[in-house]
């Protein structure tokens, strides 16, 4: 009909403009599942999938997910461990919105409990895991992303502060508050960062084994602490 050709052409010009494609559709694939997403959450990438990776290889029982998005760790982490239970933290009311309803369709809304909050704050825990993809791009850096990340992505889920790791060192001063003993995090961090990520969590956890891993592209991806001695339970 003409209404569907005007609806198909204003698609085409949008996503030929830069749009991204997955808000166009309203979902996209990760780590097996089909999320939905808006342009109030972060569009889900391939490098976050080795976020997930790690933490199912620690096979935590209790998780808080810090700045969950749309959702995507929390419901991943949620699906491949049954038994756990999941904590999810998001600062935008809007992007938590979204992650209920991922949550609702993956049917782990009996596990994953989902809060307006910042950073740590309300306190969650104490837990065995806190895994966290926060923004990590500096100010500085968000002017020369690429069209579609820059113009169309929520910029409260980017811009990392002045050295991209101004909410990053916030989660690791809170988070000695919330760990359980033998407990430990998992940072998505930039490409760039992982000398100056580890520096930062030996800074506040002098006793912890700190290591960075590589995504599949081989670069810094995810910043391990581990473990830390924590707070009784």
């Amino acid at each position: 009909t003409p209404d569907q050709l005007s609806d198909y052409q204003t698609l085409v010009h949008r996503r030929a403009s830069g749009y991204p494609l997955p808000y166009l559709t309203g979902r996209i694939e990760f780590y097996g599942l089909e999320f939905e997403v808006t342009p109030e959450v972060l569009i889900p990438r391939p490098e976050t999938e080795t976020l997930v990776d790690l933490a199912l290889a620690r096979q935590p029982a209790t998780i808080v997910d810090v700045g969950t998005g749309s959702g995507c760790v929390a419901v991943s982490l949620a699906v491949h461990l049954p038994e756990a239970t999941i904590c999810a933290i998001e600062i935008s009311p809007a992007a938590l919105a979204v992650a209920q309803r991922n949550v609702e369709r993956h049917g782990v809304a009996d596990r994953v409990q989902l809060m307006v909050g910042d950073v740590l704050n309300p306190r969650p825990g104490p837990v065995d895991l806190i895994v966290s993809n926060l923004p990590y791009v500096s100010t500085g850096a968000c002017s020369s992303l690429p069209t579609s990340v820059r113009d169309h992505e929520p910029r409260l889920a980017l811009d990392g502060g002045p050295d991209g790791l101004v909410i990053v060192r916030r989660l690791l001063a809170q988070a000695p508050a919330v760990l359980r003993p033998g407990g430990g995090l998992l940072i998505e961090i930039g490409a760039d960062q992982g000398e100056a990520a580890s520096s930062l969590a030996r800074t506040f956890f002098p006793q912890a084994a700190v290591r960075v891993h590589p995504d599949l592209a081989g670069h810094d991806r995810v910043l391990e602490v581990l473990p830390h001695l924590g707070v009784r339970a």
